[in-house]
């Protein structure tokens, strides 16, 4: 895995910071009666007049530039004409380059009334990422950040997504070490000063087993229970952790 100096940190402090930007923009245009392709507009609009690149754009053949995911659906929803509704549950997940270094971050926000379930849902996945960014420090290994993630999400009843998870991210949108959404603690590789993660946490309500649309990309639960997903990039610089998409 590839470690960063201070110089190069200092160029993802700006990248993580654009994405989040980019990410409450298009958060706020989240509404009932908007289309899902309505959103990527949005998204692709405010990276070109902040002179970015979209990060998933022709990634592996990905066809938008933002994944827009729904209530089951995990990760990966590809924008297209789908509205949102009063009481559903949207993931928007968004990733650009800003000279040559990326910026990814996703969070899942309400529409409107949501059911009780689907509030606890939201609360334990926010936990879970939270209690996952603590454990990401000097000295831990990977494990023990997947392992906050199990643990804060299994103690309230939900279930973790098994086969996707956080990774290394840098001049590349995807680096190593892949951070699982479960581990055990004390195992994986070491975290080091100048490591910088996507840390991310995907929990279900129901199954953590999922399934694919036939469009190759959306991932589904595989029971059809609601999904959320939650992201931050952090770095460890001179010992301490800090968290380049935090909010302005």
């Amino acid at each position: 895995m590839e470690l960063k100096s201070e110089q190069e940190i200092e160029r993802l402090r700006t990248s993580g910071r654009l994405a989040r930007e980019l990410l409450n923009a298009v958060c706020k245009e989240v509404k009932a009666g908007v289309s899902t392709e309505d959103l990527d507009n949005c998204a692709a609009k405010w990276i070109k007049q902040h002179d970015a690149k979209p990060a998933f754009l022709n990634y592996r053949g990905y066809p938008k530039t933002i994944c827009v995911s729904i209530n089951e659906e995990v990760v990966h929803g590809i924008p297209g004409p789908r509205k949102i509704l009063n009481g559903d549950i949207v993931s928007i997940d968004v990733g650009l380059f800003y000279e040559g270094w990326c910026g990814d971050t996703a969070k899942t926000i309400p529409v409107g009334a949501i059911s009780e379930s689907a509030q606890k849902l939201l609360r334990v996945s926010e936990q879970a990422l939270d209690e996952a960014i603590k454990a990401a420090r000097m000295g831990n290994r990977i494990g023990d950040i997947s392992y906050a993630m199990q643990s804060v999400s299994e103690s309230q009843g939900f279930h973790v997504v098994r086969n996707y998870g956080g990774h290394g991210i840098g001049r590349a949108m995807h680096e190593d070490p892949h951070v699982p959404c479960l581990g055990q603690p004390g195992t994986g590789a070491l975290i080091r000063d100048g490591l910088v993660l996507a840390l991310e946490v995907m929990v279900n309500c129901g199954t953590p087993h999922v399934v694919h649309k036939p469009d190759g990309w959306t991932v589904l639960t595989e029971d059809r229970s609601l999904s959320a997903h939650y992201e931050h990039m952090v770095a460890i610089l001179d010992g301490k952790t800090e968290l380049l998409t935090k909010a302005a």
